[in-house]
C-alpha cells in the first residue's frame, strides 16, 4: 500500500497548516476565540469556508469537493495540532455525515451548498443521560400525528448544539427503549417551536448543549433516512466520526510532544537541563513510541471507516479508538509530569492538550466500552 501523500494532498496539508499556524499559533488568539459569544471564530469559520475545508468530504455533484478519508485525516489532524475550537467536527463531520449516508437527493441539494458556504451549522443530537455509550439506547419518542412527526425528549452533550441552526435528532418511532429497532432520524430546525437548548463550556474549550423537546412537530420530510432503520445509519457515522477524532488526537498527541520535548531541553535543574538526564529521555522515547502506535492506527482507522461490511468496520474503528484512548493517556499523563507545576496553569498549552484529548477519550465509548465492543463482533482477522 502506498502511504504518501498525492500532490492535491500535499496541497491541502500545506495550506490547512499554515492557516492553523497562522491563526492559532499564538495561544492567545484560541483564548479570544473562546471569548466570544458563541466561542469560536466566525471570521475562522469563513476562512474555512474559503479554502474549502467546509465542502472537503461532500461529493461533487452535491457541491463539494468529493475528498476521502485521507483528506479528513489531514485536516483533523491540523485541528487537533492548533486546538481548534471551531464547530467543523459536529457540522461536516457528524452533521455532514448523515446528510452524505443517509440524507435524500432534495436534502443533500438544500442543505449542503449552505455548509459549504460557511452559512449553516449542524449538531448531531442523540446522546440521553441514561444512556452511556449505547448507540441504541433512545428513550426520545416521534409520533405520527396529522401528518407530521411530534417529538418528545431530552438530549445532553449535543456538541455545539447552542451554535448550530440545523439538528439531527434521534428518535423512536418503535420499540422499547433499548430496542436495536425502530430508531429514526429527524432534521430538525434549532428555532422549532417547543426546542429550548442551554448551552455550555466543556472542559476542553469548546461548546455544547442541553435540548429539550416538548411537543417539537416536524414535517415527514425531516426524516433522513428510513423510518425505524436509523441505527446502522448511526453506527456508521460515528465509525466516520471516529477516524476523525483519532486523526484529531494524533494532531493533539504530537504537539503535546513537541512542547514536552522542547520543555525538557531548555528547563534547568541542579545546573544542567533536565532533558539531559537519561531517565527523563527514557519517558520521552516512550511517548514517542505510544505516539506513533497511534498514529498508525489513526491511519488504519481513516481507510477502514468506508468499509462497506458493517461488523469488519466497527471492530476495526473500535480497535483504533482503544489505542488512540491508551495513547492519548500515556501520553498527556506524562507530559503533565515531566512539566511539572507549569502545566497545570491554565496560561500554559500543555494542561489544554490533556482536556482535549480526555475529552475524546470518553467520546463515543471509552477504552471499556472499546474492549466490550471488540468482544461482542467478529474478530479483525476471522479464522478460515
Amino acid at each position: 500500500m502506498d502511504f504518501d501523500l498525492t500532490d492535491e494532498q500535499r496541497l491541502l496539508k500545506d495550506s490547512v497548516d499554515r492557516l492553523i499556524r497562522d491563526s492559532y499559533g499564538a495561544f492567545e488568539k484560541r483564548k479570544t476565540y473562546q471569548s466570544g459569544a458563541a466561542g469560536w471564530s466566525a471570521e475562522l469559520w469563513a476562512q474555512f469556508a474559503e479554502l474549502g475545508l467546509l465542502a472537503l468530504p461532500f461529493a461533487e455533484e452535491d457541491g463539494g469537493f468529493g475528498g476521502g478519508p485521507v483528506e479528513t485525516m489531514i485536516v483533523m489532524e491540523a485541528f487537533g495540532r492548533g486546538l481548534v475550537v471551531e464547530p467543523y467536527f459536529a457540522t461536516v463531520i457528524l452533521g455532514g455525515g448523515f446528510l452524505r449516508l443517509g440524507g435524500s437527493k432534495a436534502q443533500r441539494q438544500s442543505i449542503i451548498p449552505r455548509i459549504a458556504e460557511g452559512s449553516l451549522r449542524m449538531a448531531f443530537a442523540h446522546t440521553e443521560a441514561q444512556a452511556r455509550f449505547d448507540l441504541f439506547d433512545v428513550a426520545t419518542s416521534a409520533r405520527k400525528e396529522n401528518g407530521a412527526y411530534v417529538l418528545h425528549g431530552r438530549k445532553s452533550v449535543v456538541l455545539h448544539g447552542d451554535s448550530a441552526e440545523l439538528l439531527v435528532v434521534s428518535a423512536r418511532t418503535a420499540g422499547r427503549r433499548r430496542d436495536e429497532d425502530g430508531i429514526s432520524l429527524f432534521l430538525v430546525p434549532a428555532d422549532a417551536p417547543g426546542l429550548a437548548r442551554r448551552g455550555y463550556a466543556t472542559q476542553d474549550g469548546l461548546r455544547a448543549a442541553a435540548l429539550e423537546l416538548d411537543h417539537v412537530r416536524v414535517e415527514t420530510d425531516a426524516l433522513l433516512g428510513s423510518e425505524n432503520g436509523g441505527l446502522p445509519l448511526i453506527e456508521h457515522v460515528v465509525d466516520i466520526a471516529l477516524a476523525a477524532l483519532s486523526a484529531e488526537a494524533v494532531g493533539a498527541m504530537e504537539a503535546l510532544f513537541d512542547l514536552t520535548v522542547d520543555y525538557l531541553k531548555t528547563r534547568k535543574q541542579f545546573g544542567v537541563t533536565i532533558g539531559s538526564f537519561q531517565a527523563l529521555q527514557h519517558r520521552a522515547a516512550d511517548m514517542k513510541l505510544q505516539l506513533e502506535q497511534a498514529r498508525s492506527m489513526a491511519l488504519f482507522g481513516a481507510m477502514m471507516a468506508q468499509e462497506p461490511d458493517p461488523a469488519s468496520r466497527r471492530a476495526s474503528l473500535a480497535a483504533t479508538k482503544l489505542q488512540i484512548n491508551d495513547s492519548a493517556r500515556a501520553i498527556g499523563q506524562e507530559s503533565i509530569q515531566l512539566h511539572g507545576g507549569i502545566a497545570m496553569t491554565d496560561e500554559y498549552k500543555a494542561g489544554h492538550y490533556f482536556k482535549r484529548l480526555t475529552m475524546i477519550e470518553s467520546l463515543f465509548g471509552d477504552s471499556g466500552h472499546q474492549l466490550d465492543l471488540l468482544a461482542r463482533l467478529p474478530g479483525l482477522i476471522e479464522a478460515e
